[in-house]
């Protein structure tokens, strides 16, 4: 950004905000550049809506030490300050899945991590991840993992997707 002279106020997963908006052509720059870094750069509003609550999931289930304990759909709006059905329709629409889904398919993998790391216990896991109980955690696993908890913690390779990709993936959750 400062090589093609853009400054900003400040810089936070996926989101700048910036002192003034920056040319068409410091636009094609800022979008080449970060292309040649494996980056994208996103300029509609629902777009952005979208990744500003895929940023939000993602705080909020891997990179707190506990998920609140306040419903997810109350979490979201307060961040935000968009109503929930709203947030949810736009969601759905741009990303093929719910948002209800797409917590869900990152607590999942949040599990298998803290299932790896082999520091926790199931239920100290489930409590982590705000799930009811641990029955309710192993049944969500399984259906979107396809394991149980125990047959994943015996395979002798553990299959992660990564977290950009969460999205993408396909689950099939009832």
């Amino acid at each position: 950004m400062e090589k093609i002279g853009l400054s900003y106020k400040k810089i936070q997963l996926g989101e700048v905000e910036m002192f003034k908006n920056p040319t068409p052509r410091q636009c094609d720059q800022l979008r080449l550049g970060l292309l040649a870094s494996g980056l994208e750069l996103i300029e509609d509003k629902t777009s952005i809506l979208i990744e500003r609550i895929k940023n939000i999931i993602t705080d909020m289930v891997h990179y707190t030490s506990e998920i609140p304990r306040i419903k997810t759909s109350n979490y979201i709006c307060e961040r935000i300050n968009y109503d929930y059905t709203y947030l949810a329709n736009i969601f759905s629409k741009g990303t093929g899945m719910t948002i209800e889904h797409f917590i869900i398919s990152h607590k999942i993998e949040r599990a298998k991590e803290l299932i790896v790391d082999n520091d926790l216990t199931l239920t100290e896991i489930s409590f982590l991840l705000n799930y009811s109980s641990v029955a309710h955690l192993s049944r969500q696993f399984k259906q979107v993992t396809g394991l149980t908890v125990s047959c994943f913690k015996k395979a002798p390779t553990k299959h992660r997707i990564p977290l950009e990709n969460i999205n993408d993936w396909n689950t099939k959750i009832n």
